[in-house]
């Protein structure tokens, strides 16, 4: 008889994560336009430790799904917050989205950890401030 293999259970405090702001801010307001930024967040979180993993190990695998997936969330970002205020008031945080979003892609394409990682503070924080900008318009963040 052969002894079973145990189920092997990640622990999350084990695995790098790339986008904690985003995921908690848009896990927090519950809507529709939220939940598809939360669902695309975690996937270009995925697509990040992926692309982190491959960086790590010397290799350059990753890269073109992390930048789809990025693209992606940057596209439910814009959605979420709506094209008026995006290309208007919220100008400035597009700006930083779309800035921070290349830098990780210059990080990659040159293989720089470290770069991949301070850029990935910046998007994470670019966008994180993009759905709470849009909860408090909408009034949904509690006092």
């Amino acid at each position: 008889m052969r002894p079973e293999k145990e189920a092997v259970v990640p622990n999350p405090a084990r695995e790098p994560t790339f986008l904690p702001l985003t995921v908690a801010a848009a896990g927090e307001a519950g809507d529709e336009g939220a939940g598809a930024v939360r669902s695309s967040a975690e996937s270009a979180d995925q697509a990040a430790a992926d692309c982190w993993l491959a960086l790590v190990a010397g290799c350059t695998s990753g890269r073109q799904t992390l930048i789809n997936r990025l693209h992606d969330l940057s596209e439910a970002t814009s959605g979420y917050a709506g094209t008026r205020w995006w290309l208007g008031h919220g100008s400035v945080h597009r700006r930083r989205v779309a800035a921070a979003e290349h830098r990780i892609d210059d990080a990659v394409r040159e293989g720089d950890g470290a770069e991949f990682a301070e850029a990935f503070i910046g998007y994470d924080q670019a966008v994180a401030t993009v759905v709470v900008h849009v909860q408090n318009r909408l009034g949904k963040l509690s006092t």
